[in-house]
């Protein structure tokens, strides 16, 4: 009975690929261990840096005051590059990197360092850092930890008395979001040295026509200058690059409910079978444990492609034309839009995603025929040639659908085609060695989002720090991450910092 009840431990944990639980101080771990007959966790060596303490409330009272820097109404919160807005909340920052010790300075876009000089300042330092700027009528969470939750990793180590030796950094970046002028992570593309955007930018202006510069004087930065090479670093300015974020998915969440029902039925079985004196409240305090400890190990950012398309047709009465006498730019649409879900199906892989996000027709009346159509496509992932197969794909099934609906594809446009970043080994080694020695769940995953990190890759290798959040919501004011999970990543960021400081 043992040997099957064994093999049925092991079988749940192989399938389902549940994270270890490994706190020392909770009573299961012996029960699990004699149950399947295999070492729960390791014993770890106890030091000031394994009892970091983050100041929860007060991380959450920043958030929340940051959020109320916003040009909607709450619960949203919009915060748009170089509006009034976005100026305070930027003061609000730089106000905390002061307060905490830093050294702070700003470039010509606007990029945040915040430094704390480490004990051999000429080493490349170690980095860390995310956005605050946000979309209209998004939540408050979204970058806003990875910058808030970095200056509190700092005040942590700080605390405990940790010397670097390796200067660390944080940095808030620029205008991740593409709100204002459609580029997305326009600070660190800048920092990892696009000179094509760095050109781009000199004629580049937003929907009430204000430029990028004059936007970026009225904030106080550019100095009157175009010249923007000042803001690129070069490659191995820094030694390690951290970004800690929410997921915006769900997979942390709902494997933290999947893994603790299963776990929580091993248990149980384990209890009445060995007869442990094992009380309701133990069960409780392990199930709730189990549930908040969720941590995501960042492998690898999967990049997306973007893709403009027009096509035009003769349009006409929609009672008047034939169907045989038709040339529909709306249907050619139609039909491109099914074809992106069929070759990203295609492609084999659960990773390969695409969609089309934007669909217009003109004129947009219902009794009349399409005369023009414009969609934008997104396709992503974290395998590039596969990724440009399916855009090659793409763009030969709208040459054929112009052909054969008699409409001319009037445009297709590859906006961005980025390449994808993987996360550096040694980097990830130190994010789970961290969530081992402060007893935290985790597992490997990829991020689908675009981030910072998938340009500083250029500049130093990376890694990212994923928290659960609630129903994976993001970008709506429904966007949530509970303290506790935030302070869990606070510490793990914390140590794994001071890991490559002293490395």
């Amino acid at each position: 009975m043992d040997t099957k009840l064994r093999g049925f431990v092991l079988s749940v944990y192989i399938v389902f690929g549940l994270p270890v639980i490994t706190a020392h101080n909770d009573p299961s771990n012996k029960i699990m261990e004699d149950f399947s007959g295999y070492p729960i966790h390791e014993p770890q060596s106890q030091d000031s840096l394994l009892s970091l303490s983050v100041d929860s409330e007060g991380l959450q009272k920043q958030i929340d005051e940051l959020s109320t820097l916003s040009e909607t109404p709450a619960p949203s919160v919009t915060r748009i590059l170089y509006s009034e807005k976005d100026v305070l909340a930027r003061r609000f920052i730089k106000n905390l990197m002061g307060l905490s010790g830093l050294s702070v300075r700003e470039d010509a876009v606007g990029n945040i360092f915040g430094r704390w000089d480490g004990d051999e300042p000429e080493l490349a330092p170690v980095s860390t850092g995310s956005h605050i700027d946000a979309i209209p009528y998004s939540g408050k969470y979204d970058g806003v930890i990875g910058v808030l939750g970095a200056i509190e990793a700092i005040n942590v180590l700080k605390r405990s008395g940790f010397k670097p030796k390796r200067s660390l950094e944080v940095i808030m970046f620029t205008s991740e979001e593409p709100t204002r002028f459609g580029i997305s992570c326009l600070g660190s593309r800048l920092l990892a040295g696009s000179k094509e955007l760095a050109e781009l930018l000199k004629k580049t202006v937003d929907s009430q026509n204000i430029s990028f510069f004059d936007a970026a004087r009225f904030a106080g930065y550019a100095n009157h200058l175009q010249d923007l090479t000042s803001v690129f670093l070069e490659k191995g300015s820094y030694s390690a690059f951290i970004e800690l974020h929410i997921e915006q998915g769900p997979i942390l969440e709902e494997e933290g409910w999947v893994s603790s029902f299963l776990m929580l039925l091993i248990l149980i079985i384990a209890v009445y079978l060995k007869n442990y004196d094992f009380s309701y409240s133990h069960l409780v305090n392990w199930f709730a444990f189990s549930l908040a400890t969720s941590i995501g190990v960042v492998t690898a950012i999967a990049a997306p492609a973007s893709i403009k398309v027009d096509f035009e047709g003769s349009g006409g009465h929609a009672g008047a034309v034939l169907m045989p006498m038709r040339n529909d730019a709306g249907l050619a649409a139609a039909e491109l839009a099914l074809a992106v879900e069929k070759f990203v199906l295609e492609s084999g892989s659960i990773d390969t995603v695409g969609t089309v996000g934007i669909l217009e027709l003109h004129p947009g009346a219902i009794n009349s025929i399409p005369s023009k159509s414009h969609l934008e496509i997104d396709t992503r992932d974290i395998d590039e040639k596969r990724r440009n197969v399916v855009i090659e794909k793409i763009h030969q099934s709208a040459l054929s659908i112009s052909e054969n609906r008699g409409v001319k594809l009037s445009e297709f446009k590859i906006v961005n085609q980025d390449p994808p970043a993987l996360s550096d080994d040694l980097i990830t080694m130190a994010m789970e060695s961290a969530c081992q020695e402060l007893n935290l769940t985790f597992r490997k995953m990829i991020s689908r989002a675009y981030h910072d990190s998938l340009f500083m890759a250029r500049i130093s290798p990376m890694g990212m720090i994923f928290i659960p959040c609630y129903k994976g919501y993001s970008h709506k004011p429904e966007e949530f991450a509970a303290i506790e999970d935030i302070a869990n990543g606070v510490r793990v960021l914390a140590l794994t910092l001071a890991k490559l400081s002293l490395a």
